[in-house]
């Protein structure tokens, strides 16, 4: 089988599309036939071993592990002895790394069967984004109904989710975004859209319950104006380890003083108690992922250097079959 593979750290041009053996599934491992898989920024993050942090897990020097990849949909070709909810010719979409590539093997726990009316190609687009957005919103948030909620990135692939799972909840939600983007975010359900080439939601005089923020490029000061005295910010992204370390340290310690929260939410946890949450909104409708380009397994490197230039909107996706 062929997979995508990078044994240094470095740009796109490092990755190689290789000939590797299929793996065998263990006992509660399920093999799937991948037929799209979706790129995120955590693969070119690996990629090129920056920030210098993502080495710590990783590998100092080189990876560890050579496979990219994370988000798949495809069809089960085997399953381990132990696999109940699974058999051969199941349409399944989930979570494993090494998804750049004809086959990946995951736990059972990291999949579930695909929605009839999803593509295999938005299937790919959801686990990853899907995940940031929910735990983000529900777990961290602690989101309600009638909440003002904002989103800023909300047209990018973890955005597009939050703007939809927040309007789920009975939200009334504003998306921030660019000029070229604001009909795509009003068209999956935001309330109110703000250019951000034009106008500084954090100076417009307008305060919000919950901020989420999928990109993390203000100070702690610029969320605590846009927000009501007891509101949330929950910080998915960052911009650099400067700004990150400002929400994590100087965020707690605003969290401790006063009624404002500020922090960063952590690492989504892929679980299929959400993963089964999520299917279940993309079943009704209520979510649908937003695709900007699909790329061969071949052009995997165009498909990441496209990435990489942040101006994706929706989810950047890998076609394997």
């Amino acid at each position: 089988m062929k997979a995508i593979l990078y044994f240094n750290y470095g740009s796109p041009d490092i990755l190689k599309l290789e000939e590797v053996e299929k793996p065998t599934p263990k006992e509660s491992q399920v093999l799937v036939k991948v037929q799209a898989a979706a790129a995120n920024p955590l693969d070119w993050h690996s990629m090129r071993g920056a920030p210098f942090l993502v080495r710590l897990g990783g590998g100092l020097l080189k990876p560890k592990d050579p496979r990219l990849g994370a988000d798949f949909a495809g069809i089960v070709e085997a399953v381990g002895k132990e696999v109940r909810a699974f058999q051969p010719g199941d349409e399944v979409f989930g979570i494993s790394t090494g998804s750049f590539a004809d086959y990946v093997f995951a736990a059972e726990g990291n999949l579930v069967h695909k929605p009839a009316n999803l593509s295999f190609e938005s299937a790919a687009a959801v686990p990853v984004v899907a995940f940031t957005a929910l735990q983000g919103l529900r777990h961290a948030g602690q989101i309600q109904p009638g909440q003002r909620i904002l989103v800023n990135g909300a047209s990018g692939g973890v955005g597009t989710f939050a703007v939809q799972i927040a309007k789920s909840y009975g939200a009334q939600v504003t998306g921030v975004c660019s000029s070229r983007n604001l009909e795509m975010v009003r068209s999956i359900g935001a309330d109110h859209v703000i250019d951000y080439t034009k106008e500084d939601f954090t100076q417009n005089g307008q305060r919000y319950d919950l901020i989420y923020d999928a990109i993390g490029n203000l100070s702690v000061s610029d969320y605590r104006r846009a927000l009501t005295p007891q509101g949330s910010c929950i910080i998915a992204g960052f911009t650099t380890l400067p700004r990150m370390f400002e929400h994590m340290i100087l965020g707690a310690w605003v969290s401790r003083r006063g009624g404002q929260k500020v922090g960063m939410m952590g690492v989504a946890t892929p679980n299929q108690e959400d993963l089964l949450a999520i299917k279940a909104l993309l079943e009704a409708g209520k979510v649908v992922p937003v695709i900007d380009k699909c790329y061969p397994l071949s052009e995997t490197a165009e498909a990441i250097r496209y990435l990489e230039k942040g101006h994706a909107h929706g989810k950047v996706i890998i076609t394997v079959a």
